[in-house]
């Protein structure tokens, strides 16, 4: 068996096979013992004081009492899945790193998504940055890629880390908000540190709202090294690009997802991965030669500063598939333990100083976490390669050694183990050379702090630029300090004079006096999510129906959308199944009152008079139908169904001349007779590799008042 086939084969499952024990046939204790009985304590009568040498309760009552470790400081809530990556050509012109180095290599992952700011129960769905981590079981050890969805950060300099989760966290006094930074400490902190406002121009961003997981970029922030055999280095930069495309909620969707279903996100995951429809991210790299690092208008070991695609491309390098979720959350997502210092021989840091303050601190973190130095004996985080050392001792050591040295040099024991060299994998630092003065000051390279914010907001469409301000009216509108709220206009005014002003205007103050910061006019397309790709894999249709669906129609669109990956869910007046026009039964899988709009991507409501007549009587589905038409959603109805839709009262949207033929109109697909379903279902297709139909116009009061009279109408019309 080849060596990468002998990795490949200790790793398929990550964990060592002692340690995957699952739910044995008989009950016992921690250490063997069987149990006869679980629901009594051990007790002198039945009515008298539970026993002290009852075992089995102490055990039990004891383990279940330390059952928890400390949760993140941040990142605490989050989601992970196994998976492997795959690179598409040699990299050893670049970096010695193995992994790299051979197109046939697949080094298994495991990959953990998260939100910074919320606890462990926090919703998933929050308006915050996440975190995107990729741990590599690689044969010469751990490489981790600890990194978020957005490529800036909010600090320079790792020492200020305290303060701005101190400044984000629920507020010491009274400790709200849960998982928001629509409070006064925050934007307190964030108005009197100009570093932040490029960081804060994505946090305020579509960005901060994924759609799920599948559909999120990942970026490693800071610039790292990579050094090849002949010891040549140079700077690069990491970006995880999802293949389905970058996606977001808007907000008032991402809130009512937070209450209707708070694991939106990790449920989206899972659910994914157990029906074939893996996530899967391509790897690129920007590649910045030693002599080229100054050659910038910024600095490239400044984490508040990113570098356009257009100055340096990025590379596509691999492929990085999730295709297995964990057996066990805790002992896999909740123990794995990332640290930006976990690399392998090829790659190395630079002096970002943030990033040097991740180096110390991460590892400090899971010290404290999980209680010992051994965490990296727990079988997620357990290397596929061999290790030895002479560590010794601690909690939660699991090696039994037999050798009677543990120190180095030694000669009772053959001087092992020994220090490798570097040509037989060693690792060395680069050497770069260093040299200064001992001074706690920022680099003059650092200075910039707004050229990058006004990059994004000119990069943006036009309703990306409309969400972000409306966000910003939410946030700011959160502080009742009219001190932080006109410091954070100063701040915008500094980006671009009109988007301060739009500010200004929807928090009721007026805009800055001092003359706005000119716009530079620079735009960077890959900023945008515009510009993403477009494909329907994995996306979620929800089917309305109850009993006399039309058994073709329903049938069709069904087996289309499974035959493309997108799944569909059937959401019905009342659980247990309906029976279509033809005697056969459709098993429902939601009813309105257990999912809403929000969870789906699309709407399809297929005809049937009867089913028709008694979605309309209900009044919900309109409801249903209303919110996705107002979050921009693709939606579509054939036969009678169209009478459904054009109830909901779709602004834009006329319905007037839809006979025979088909009608599409800003992504609502309905055909009163649909002859050719076969066409009908690849326009409703290709209206959700769209995503969303940011032309719409909005429905506004008025037309959700009629909406509302309507039903109440209707509901009155069935009692009498």
């Amino acid at each position: 068996m080849s060596e990468q086939n002998s990795i490949d084969e200790q790793s398929k499952n990550h964990s060592l096979d002692d340690y995957r024990k699952g739910a044995g046939e008989e009950m016992t204790t921690n250490d063997g013992q069987k149990i006869n009985s679980t629901d009594d304590s051990l007790k002198a009568g039945g009515r008298g004081p539970t026993l002290l040498e009852d075992f089995h309760f102490q055990e039990k009552l004891s383990t279940f009492d330390r059952e928890r470790i400390p949760e993140r400081v941040v990142h605490a809530r989050g989601s992970g899945a196994h998976g492997y990556f795959q690179p598409y050509e040699s990299m050893a012109k670049l970096t010695k790193a193995k992994f790299l180095a051979d197109p046939a290599t697949k080094t298994p992952v495991f990959v953990r998504f998260s939100v910074v700011a919320g606890s462990r129960g926090s919703a998933d769905s929050v308006r915050d940055v996440r975190g995107f981590s990729v741990k590599f079981y690689t044969e010469e050890g751990n490489y981790d890629i600890v990194g978020n969805n957005i490529p800036v950060f909010f600090i320079q300099d790792a020492i200020k880390f305290p303060d701005l989760v101190h400044a984000v966290k629920p507020e010491p006094d009274n400790e709200m908000p849960q998982a928001s930074t629509a409070h006064p400490s925050f934007w307190d902190f964030i108005s009197l540190i100009p570093e932040s406002m490029h960081m804060i121009m994505w946090l305020l961003s579509d960005r901060a709202l994924p759609l799920n997981f599948s559909t999120m970029q990942g970026f490693g922030v800071h610039t790292f090294r990579w050094v090849n055999a002949e010891g040549k280095s140079r700077f690069v930069k990491y970006h995880w690009k999802p293949l389905v495309g970058v996606h977001s909620n808007v907000f008032d969707e991402a809130q009512k997802i937070a209450g209707k279903d708070p694991d939106f996100h990790r449920r989206t995951l899972w659910d994914s991965i157990e029906m074939g429809n893996y996530p899967e991210y391509e790897l690129g790299v920007q590649i910045i030669e030693e002599e080229d690092e100054l050659k910038f208008d910024f600095d490239i070991l400044d984490s508040t500063k990113l570098i356009p695609e257009e100055i340096v491309p990025v590379q596509p390098i691999g492929k990085m598939v999730l295709n297995r979720n964990p057996d066990n959350f805790f002992a896999e997502t909740e123990q794995v333990a990332f640290r930006p210092s976990n690399i392998v021989s090829g790659i190395d840091f630079s002096d970002d100083p943030l990033l040097q303050g991740r180096l110390m601190s991460y590892h400090d973190t899971q010290l404290h976490r999980l209680g010992s130095p051994n965490f990296a004996q727990l079988p997620i985080n357990r290397p596929v390669c061999p290790f030895s050392n002479n560590n010794q001792d601690g909690r939660m050591q699991m090696e039994i050694k037999t050798s009677r040295v543990n120190y180095s040099p030694n000669s009772l024991g053959g001087n092992l183990p020994a220090p490798v060299a570097e040509a037989d994998g060693g690792f060395v630092h680069h050497p770069e050379r260093v040299e200064g003065h001992k001074v706690r000051e920022r680099s003059p390279s650092f200075a910039d702090h707004f050229s990058q914010a006004t990059l994004f907001w000119n990069s943006l469409s036009a309703g990306e630029q409309d969400r972000l301000v409306e966000a910003a009216h939410f946030e700011l509108g959160k502080v009742p300090h009219l001190e932080i709220k006109q410091r954070m206009l100063d701040r915008f005014n500094k980006v671009d004079g009109e988007l301060a002003k739009r500010v200004a205007k929807g928090l009721g103050m007026p805009a800055p006096t001092e003359p706005a910061t000119p716009n530079h006019g620079q735009k960077s397309a890959a900023l945008s999510q515009a510009h993403t790709t477009k494909t329907a894999k994995g996306r979620k249709v929800a089917i309305l129906a109850a009993d006399g669906v039309n058994a073709a129609q329903f049938s069709m669109i069904k087996q289309s959308l499974s035959a493309l990956h997108i799944s569909s869910e059937v959401v019905s007046l009342f659980g247990g199944s309906i029976v279509n026009t033809e005697g056969g039964k459709i098993e429902v899988d939601k009813t309105f009152l257990t999912t809403a709009s929000v969870l789906y991507d699309a709407i399809y409501v297929p005809g049937g008079e009867q089913s028709i007549e008694a979605l309309i009587a209900h009044g919900d589905p309109l409801s249903f139908i209303h919110e996705a038409f107002k979050h921009f959603k693709p939606m579509a109805a054939t036969g009678e169904g169209v009478d459904l839709i054009s109830q909901a009262d779709l602004k834009g949207i006329d319905f007037g001349n839809v006979n025979g033929k088909m009608s599409s109109q800003l992504g609502v697909i309905v055909s009163r007779d649909p002859a050719d379903m076969a066409t009908f279902t690849t326009t409703f297709v290709d209206a959700i590799k769209e995503h969303r139909f940011w032309t719409r116009p909005v429905p506004g009061t008025a037309s959700v008042k009629a909406a509302a009279a309507r039903m109440v109408s209707q509901k009155q019309q069935v009692k009498s």
